[in-house]
């Protein structure tokens, strides 16, 4: 019985999809990597844990608190921050992440005295420290407020806060935390 041409036609197609069915079943396909997993996430991980801050208030005595450093409530994509200082002082948290499309740190601070600040920031390289915090000035665009990060080890690191009226004079400190790991 001779063949017609539908049928080799039929033959023919039915041949290149049990092919291509074969060959996508025998190449694996990669799992996308989960979100919020590249290196630049981890940048800020040394901040994570639980920290004793203590500092010279200025006038003799020292003040104290308690800042509590986490990855659970957002997994692995945002670093939230607790912080309290002792009694009557400052209570306020913070939400640091990684912006890949910007290509930097971005950090939303708020607290009980009505403080809100939105910084941009990222990995230092010298002496000044080893990750910084800036808030812009809007209507100039020019940093007048930023956080640094200093001396990091596994259990301390030094957190400044500092300022600068206009954009050429220096970064003058407004407070200094010493920060050790709590024990548990």
């Amino acid at each position: 019985m001779p063949f017609r041409r539908s049928t080799l036609a039929s033959l023919f197609f039915t041949g290149l999809i049990a092919m291509n069915t074969c060959a996508s079943a025998q190449t694996p396909t990669a799992a996308p990597p989960p979100p919020c997993s590249s290196a630049e996430y981890r940048q800020l991980d040394f901040w994570v844990g639980d920290w004793d801050g203590v500092w010279d208030n200025g006038d003799g005595t020292t003040g104290h608190a308690r800042n509590r450093i986490t990855r659970d409530e957002f997994g692995a994509c945002v670093i939230y921050e607790h912080f309290t200082a002792d009694a009557g002082g400052l209570s306020g948290m913070s939400i640091s992440t990684w912006v890949p499309r910007l290509k930097q740190w971005r950090q939303t601070w708020v607290d009980d005295k009505g403080g809100w600040f939105n910084f941009v920031g990222g990995p230092m390289t010298g002496p000044d420290g080893v990750f910084y915090f800036e808030n812009v000035r809007e209507s100039e665009g020019t940093p007048i407020q930023r956080m640094v990060f200093q001396d990091v080890t596994p259990d301390a690191f030094t957190w400044r806060w500092q300022a600068k009226v206009h954009p050429t004079d220096p970064w003058i400190d407004r407070w200094v935390i010493k920060y050790t790991r709590r024990r548990s």
